[in-house]
Order: C-alpha cells, then sequence, then structure tokens
C-alpha cells in the first residue's frame, strides 16, 4: 500500500473544528476556510515548526507547508536527518493578506486565539521534542504567547519565503548547525550532509512526503521543482489570480 496520511484522531479532529474565527475576516482568505498541520500529531516529532499562515498549495492539499516555502522547510528538516519525526503547524490556520499581516500579529494574542492555539501545540508535542522552530514574524510571536511551551531548544528563523534571502540562509545555515547537535536524526535520515551555501540552489528543497498528504493526491502535488526550472520565475503550480478575487486558485498540472 502506498504511503500516505490518514488525517488526525479523533481527539484532534475535535479540536481542530473548533478553531475560531479569524479576528478580521476581511483580512484573511476566509472562505477557504482553515488548514491546520502537516507531519506528526502521534506525539512521535522531534521538532516543531511552526510558520504563519496555509497559502494556496496548503488549501489544495489540505495540509501546512506545502508549496514552494514547504519544500524548502523540507529541506530544512532533511539537513537535520529528519524523514518523518516532525510536526508542522502555522501562527494562523486560516492565509492572512500580506498587506495585513503586521496587523494581524498584534491580534494573535486575543484569548480565544491564544487559548486555541496554545491547546493545538499542546497537544501536538510531548517529551519527544528536542526542539521549536519558529519562521518568520508571526511564528515569533505566536511561540511567545505559548506559555507552557516545552523547555526545549527554541531557534528563531527567517519565514522560508523571505525576501531577503542572504539573511534567510545566514540565519537558517546556523540553525542546521545548532540543531545537529541538539535533534537525532531519523533511522533513515542523515545530518551529515551539507548545509546551506551562499544562494538557495535546487538540492536545499526536498519534495513533500507522500506519508504526509492524503490519499489520492496526484505525484507532482509537492514537488514543484519542474516550475522552478523554468524561465518564468514561478515558484509554485498553484497561485492566485490577478486581480485576486478572494475566490479563485489556478493549479496547473506537469506537461
Amino acid at each position: 500500500m502506498p504511503e500516505f496520511d490518514r488525517g488526525p484522531t479523533a481527539q484532534f479532529a475535535e479540536l481542530f473544528a473548533q478553531v475560531p474565527d479569524p479576528p478580521v475576516e476581511s483580512a484573511f482568505w476566509y472562505d477557504w476556510g482553515p488548514i491546520f498541520y502537516r507531519g506528526r500529531l502521534d506525539g512521535s516529532a522531534r521538532v516543531l515548526i511552526v510558520a504563519s499562515d496555509p497559502g494556496p498549495t496548503e488549501r489544495i492539499a489540505g495540509r501546512s507547508l506545502v508549496g514552494n516555502a514547504g519544500q524548502r522547510v523540507q529541506g530544512f528538516l532533511t539537513k537535520l536527518g529528519l524523514t518523518r519525526s516532525y510536526v508542522c503547524l502555522n501562527a494562523w490556520a486560516y492565509a492572512v493578506h500580506p498587506s495585513q499581516a503586521f496587523a494581524m500579529k498584534d491580534r494573535l494574542a486575543e484569548p480565544a486565539q491564544t487559548q486555541w492555539r496554545n491547546a493545538v501545540f499542546d497537544r501536538a508535542t510531548d517529551p519527544t521534542l528536542q526542539a521549536v522552530v519558529a519562521m518568520g514574524f508571526m511564528a515569533r510571536e505566536a511561540v511567545r504567547l505559548w506559555t507552557s511551551r516545552p523547555r526545549v531548544t527554541l531557534v528563531e528563523v527567517p519565514h522560508p519565503s523571505s525576501h531577503d534571502p542572504e539573511a534567510l540562509l545566514d540565519a537558517w545555515r546556523g540553525a542546521v548547525t545548532q540543531l545537529r547537535e541538539t535533534v537525532t536524526p531519523d533511522d533513515d535520515g542523515d545530518n551529515t550532509g551539507p548545509n546551506y551555501g551562499a544562494d538557495f540552489v535546487e538540492a536545499d528543497y526536498s519534495p513533500i512526503p507522500r506519508r504526509d498528504l492524503p490519499f489520492g493526491a496526484p505525484a507532482f502535488l509537492g514537488d514543484d521543482a519542474w516550475v522552478r526550472a523554468r524561465p518564468s520565475g514561478a515558484q509554485n503550480s498553484v497561485s492566485r489570480p490577478s486581480p485576486d478575487d478572494g475566490h479563485t486558485l489556478v493549479w496547473k498540472a506537469p506537461d
């Protein structure tokens, strides 16, 4: 049988169903609904990745960090020797309009948001956890508000979609060096490979494992190498139209 993610347990599904509405619906792609996680929810995660919010590819996949940014994160996990012992969550379950991101950062502290998000973080982690990686300013704020965070290594780095590639690479390179001393690799992983160089290259990406995606997902979902190889500069197979009507996604399959 092919590997695939069978979805959350009944307990997790009940908790996810309690997600509060965004504090300002117009600041989010609210009509597309929430996206909750990717990876292990069974307590086996050694690393918790916290990012900001889901994007178009995540809506298609029904899982967090699957598009270009997610494939960069998967490459980061690969450099730590992790093939499965991780879980990826977000500060917001709903996609945030980029123009509203800084304004919504302060709304993370609203009681309903904090209580629900921290309950998810708490249930997704146990003593197996060895490190938390907060990617971007929204994630840093969400982790700061996580008052019951386990006493494990916390690493704060830029979001994988950062527009400052030099700062991103410097921070991620340092994080890999630090976390290789802390995080136990999976039996089928290797944490001795090359770290990041001066530029982000295709070898720094990793496809999203099939075990992280729902049954029936097409083979190319979670691997946009074919998009990045094109001269157009596109990075994702899923995008929003311009102008964005808030109700349309454009999804292209390989030729």
